[in-house]
């Protein structure tokens, strides 16, 4: 089987899906390139075996192309076939350029196609050597059905692809481009079932070889042979050998999950092209033998914790889950340890934090955040120290109201959400807010406020004190036996809450004996502002 490497310059998609079609199944890593820009780039970082190159392209021609690789010092060696329905007179223009070999006249057969990459590159470089030395034709014959869904990536995330796909329970392979390489993604009951990858670079396959688990090294060389996804003779000795139970499929289905945990990131992680969806397409006969079945949040974060790459640890960071909106919520393969990360952020809580409650390695943790960031179910924020806050609101409505009105706002400052003393109570062991808030229409609340203002801790003296209440006309001093800075509306809206923040840490407001609450302002007021 060869593994040389194959450069295809065409504008024509159907013409580069039959190319890659024909020649990954041969053997051959094919990178695409859909322009001549896309092709020059592509060429010094790949160095292919071979560059097939369309004649008629986009705003030049092939042989202004294969000029510009002939001038290159690193690209001058490579040989070039060049692809027309002009034939000889298309030819004819090639003569005087030693990196051209070939000429594959259009329309070709899959056995011409092979043939001629085959023969070109077996010669190549005694041509090459040798030349430096001394009216409307159907481009292609049984084309390719149209996939059923095309597009690039500009306007949306892989994850609402794949969400708006397995919530449909689509069957059929979703292929994305990113840098030359092709992930394709098979899906089947909502679920993923197999990732593999065409045009993957070499040494990238190397680095994941070394990632392996110790209980997979072992099959080193067979992940070599499964990434690609190729029907082809070794893959189906595989078949026949675990049909007849001397290979473990169990230790092969953890193969098959590590290669796609691996795959799925690096998807994730770079830059995408386009996608395209092909319904129907039928599995090799690996993946037909041992379906994945699972969800693309476990995929996420095993990938994340296989990753060889040290963990984000930027201090001062915080995590909070997301408002799910039309996301696939199957959790299918994710551990239940894994599980219990989101189980506990509940309020937004700092990694370490999280390490502590779970009993973890705080490496761990950072792992599995990453994973659930990349399925957009966590979010990181930067806490701003200055201006953090502690909202003490007891009602469940309310609190459920507070946060997502946070959710929404623009996170200019950073704070909790808390419904019981013994929340509260960590909170402010852990640290000392800026600005607390709490319910003043809660009988237990107020009393708890009186107990922790009462005390001789010093730190409780630098908390700006913030009152929720719907009552009106209350001097909040005398009721409840000392200073509050502002009141705000219960509940109140983040936006509301920000704007007393922005009083009190500028400065407007000092200790005063009296409290208003001005409804000419909006749903707060500063105690003792000038209205």
């Amino acid at each position: 089987m060869s593994h040389n490497t194959v450069l295809v310059i065409d504008d024509s998609a159907t013409i580069r899906k039959l190319v890659d079609t024909h020649l990954s199944s041969a053997g051959y890593r094919v990178v695409l390139a859909a322009s001549a820009e896309e092709g020059l780039e592509l060429a010094p970082k790949v160095q292919p075996d071979l560059i097939l190159l369309d004649h008629q392209l986009p705003g030049t021609t092939g042989h202004n192309v294969a000029t510009q690789l002939a001038e290159s010092e690193t690209l001058r060696h490579i040989p070039v076939v060049i692809s027309s329905t002009l034939r000889k007179k298309a030819y004819v223009e090639y003569t005087d350029l030693d990196n051209v070999v070939d000429m594959l006249p259009k329309p070709y057969t899959e056995e011409l196609l092979k043939t001629t990459v085959a023969n070109a590159i077996e010669t190549a470089a005694m041509i090459v050597t040798s030349q430096s030395q001394g009216g409307a034709v159907p481009e292609i014959i049984n084309a390719l059905d149209e996939p059923a869904l095309t597009g690039n990536l500009a306007c949306f995330g892989l994850r609402e692809l794949l969400d708006f796909l397995n919530n449909g329970r689509k069957v059929g392979v979703l292929e994305v481009e990113a840098e030359g390489t092709r992930v394709r993604i098979h899906l089947e009951k909502g679920r993923i079932q197999g990732v593999y990858a065409q045009g993957i670079d070499p040494a990238l396959v190397e680095q994941m070889i070394g990632q392996l688990p110790p209980s997979l090294a072992s099959l080193a060389a067979v992940l070599k042979m499964t990434i690609g996804g190729r029907n082809c003779a070794e893959i189906d000795g595989f078949v026949q050998l675990l049909d007849q139970k001397v290979l473990d499929p169990r230790l092969m289905s953890k193969l098959l999950r590590f290669q796609a945990a691996q795959l799925l990131r690096l998807a994730f992680t770079r830059d995408l092209v386009a996608f395209r969806f092909e319904v129907g397409n039928t599995a090799n006969s690996l993946h037909k033998t041992l379906p994945l079945e699972i969800s693309l949040l476990a995929l996420l974060v095993e990938g994340a914790i296989f990753a060889d790459e040290p963990a984000n640890q930027q201090v001062n960071i915080t995590y909070v889950r997301r408002a799910i909106r039309g996301q696939n919520l199957d959790r299918t393969g994710l551990s239940a340890r894994h599980m219990k990360v989101l189980n506990v952020l509940t309020d937004p809580k700092e990694p370490e934090e999280l390490a502590q409650t779970l009993g973890w390695d705080i490496d761990e943790v950072h792992q599995v955040l990453q994973g659930f960031e990349l399925a957009e179910l966590v979010e990181r924020r930067k806490n701003a120290v200055s201006g953090q806050f502690v909202v003490f609101e007891p009602n469940s409505d309310h609190a459920h109201d507070i946060r997502e009105s946070l959710e929404e706002s623009d996170n200019r400052y950073s704070g909790k959400v808390v419904r019981d003393k013994l929340a509260l109570q960590l909170v402010l062991k852990r640290s000392v807010p800026h600005t607390l808030v709490f319910a003043g229409d809660e009988p237990t609340s107020c009393d708890l406020m009186r107990r922790i203002f009462a005390s001789d801790d010093p730190r409780a003296a630098q908390i700006k004190r913030v009152v929720m209440t719907s009552r009106q006309d209350v001097d909040w001093n005398e009721e409840l036996g000392f200073h509050v800075d502002a009141t705000l509306n219960r509940p109140c809206a983040a936006e509301s809450l920000f704007q007393i923040m922005d009083q009190l840490l500028a400065g407007q407001n000092t200790s005063h004996d009296t409290n208003t609450h001005d409804h000419q302002h909006g749903d707060y007021t500063a105690a003792g502002a000038e209205a």
